[in-house]
């Protein structure tokens, strides 16, 4: 079972934190690493809670891996179907600002599953209004 669900507003907010960067890298200063960890693995537990499973292993290394997508359970060694890309990438697949085709040169993946999760990107979609306001 996965860990507990985040907070969407959290979620949202540790995205948008660092959204600016990611828009655009050589206008803004890269957030700090706490920032960009939080920002990663908030994203990566939302991939993992919509998604729930252990079929495609999603890493983003430093910041954390989750296994997510419902299918048979990957248990030793290296998973069949692994996702792997940097914070950068896989912060702007999770606000919506970069497609699953347009990041193919950008992401490592493996297994005919691996692309699977771009069904649940965007994780934050940046060009939606929040319920809020």
């Amino acid at each position: 079972m996965p860990r507990r669900a985040p907070d969407p507003a959290q979620v949202r907010e540790d995205l948008l934190a660092v959204a600016p960067w990611v828009r655009d890298p050589e206008a803004h200063e890269r957030p700090a690493r706490p920032l960009l960890a939080a920002a990663v693995r908030s994203s990566l537990r939302t991939l993992e809670h919509s998604a729930p499973g252990h079929s495609v292993e999603v890493r983003v290394p430093p910041f954390g891996a989750v296994q997510c997508v419902e299918g048979p359970r990957h248990t030793r060694g290296t998973p069949p179907n692994v996702v792997e890309t940097d914070a950068a990438t896989w912060l702007a697949l999770a606000l919506g600002l970069l497609s699953w085709e347009a990041a193919a040169d950008r992401v490592s993946a493996s297994g005919h599953r691996a692309a699977e999760i771009a069904r649940w990107l965007p994780v934050v979609d940046v060009h939606r209004r929040c319920e809020n306001g």
